[in-house]
This record gives structure tokens, sequence and C-alpha cells, in this order.
């Protein structure tokens, strides 16, 4: 059965896509949630409208966050750590305590922007990228410094 998907799905395709999945998915997950239309000559047709408001708005997000992008990047944040021996932080910097800081400083964002793949337990400099929209990460300047 061929359905035209509303919403991007993964491993199945991107709003728009004419895809062929099995009746029963279509009939039973994708048609009552929402997720997909019957793939109908009428129905290509309003997917089609719905496809090019979508894709203005995505544009309109990824300007805006390319705005906001460009001036993340002149941010550096400073954290002032008790260390132990051989440099080795007690405690850690976390995605937190990132988004805190960088609220302290007038910008709005989640923690789970903060692409932090594990705390940082060491003294450095480190490079820290933020996701803002899905072709968007700019990166800060994270320093970690001997209280």
């Amino acid at each position: 059965m061929e359905v035209i998907l509303r919403q991007s799905i993964e491993k199945l395709g991107h709003p728009g896509d004419v895809v062929k999945v099995s009746p029963g998915y279509a009939r039973n997950y994708l048609l009552p949630r929402g997720f997909a239309y019957e793939a109908t000559p009428g129905n290509k047709k309003r997917i089609a409208q719905e496809k090019e408001r979508l894709d203005q708005a995505d544009n309109e997000r990824r300007t805006s966050a390319q705005e906001f992008a460009g001036r993340l990047e002149a941010v550096s944040l400073t954290f002032s750590a008790r260390v132990g021996e051989e440099g080795k932080l007690f405690g850690s910097v976390t995605s937190t305590d990132i988004a805190h800081q960088l609220e302290t400083q007038g910008f709005q964002i989640e923690k789970r922007q903060i692409e932090l793949h594990e705390p940082i337990r060491a003294l450095g400099v480190y490079r820290v990228p933020i996701r803002l929209h899905a072709d968007v990460h700019p990166e800060i300047k994270v320093w970690v410094i001997k209280q």
C-alpha cells in the first residue's frame, strides 16, 4: 500500500515522501495516528501544499538559528573547580552547569541541546557543540581552571 508521510519517521522517510508499506502497518499505525495519508491524487496535491508550508517554516527556523549561532560562537565560559592530584576534578562540569552559566549570560539554551557526551572531569579548554537546529551546531569554548 502506498502512503504519503506527513511527519518524518525514522527508517521510512520524510514529510511528503510517497512510500510503500504493508497494508497492516498503514491501517493500524500510520493512518490512525495521522503520520500518513493514503496515496490518492487528492491527497498528493494536499501534501504538496503542506510540504511547501513546512519547508518555508523550516527555512525560517534555520535562519533564526544561524543568527543565534553567530552570537553564541563568541561565548566563552569559565568554570573554576577544585582539583586533586594529576589535574582531575573533584566532581565534574555537566551540561546542566553549562546551561545555567549560559542563562546567566542571557542565552536560553536547554541542557538537552548541549551535546556533551560525558561530563568534563579534567582541566583544560573544551569545544562543546550545541544543537540549535538539525543543520546548525555552533560550538562554545568551555574553560575549566583550577580554583
